[in-house]
């Protein structure tokens, strides 16, 4: 299991997404890869906050596919377990202040409730709350 993080899915949806991410993502099981809820909500969140049209509903369109189609089944939910974790990496001194940083500690709480790497480029973000980081944009 790989719990794959907003920016590597919003990468392969781009026009011209960066060939390592892309390598990357073809080189996994698609079995072995999953999302999370929160992942889910930041890509819906980022299309509603498009303006209305053709670009926002090709996005909105390409959004539901990956959701419903490419990640059936494997969408991860934040639960009792994930928030006993998530306590223990949101209080850590500065994790409030970080733009970001509690739903990525919301996926990382995800990822070490399942004992789950989180295929992310935010290592930055991600380093200091103990889960294991696979960086597809380091990929050959």
């Amino acid at each position: 299991m790989i719990i794959v993080d907003t920016n590597v899915i919003s990468e392969a949806m781009r026009p011209e997404p960066d060939r390592r991410v892309m390598r990357w993502l073809a080189e996994q099981d698609p079995e072995d890869l999953f999302t999370t809820a929160i992942t889910a909500a930041e890509m819906r969140y980022g299309v509603a906050t498009m303006p209305a049209g053709r670009r926002r509903a090709e996005y909105e369109r390409v959004a539901d596919a990956i959701l419903q189609r490419d990640f059936a089944g494997r969408v991860l939910p934040f639960d009792a377990e994930a928030a006993v974790h998530y306590a223990t990496i949101a209080a850590q001194p500065g994790m409030a202040k970080n733009d970001g940083s509690l739903f990525d500690a919301m996926i990382a709480s995800i990822a070490l409730r399942r004992g789950a790497p989180v295929a992310t480029r935010n290592v930055r973000h991600f380093a200091p709350m103990g889960v294991a980081i696979l960086n597809p944009w380091d990929h050959p």
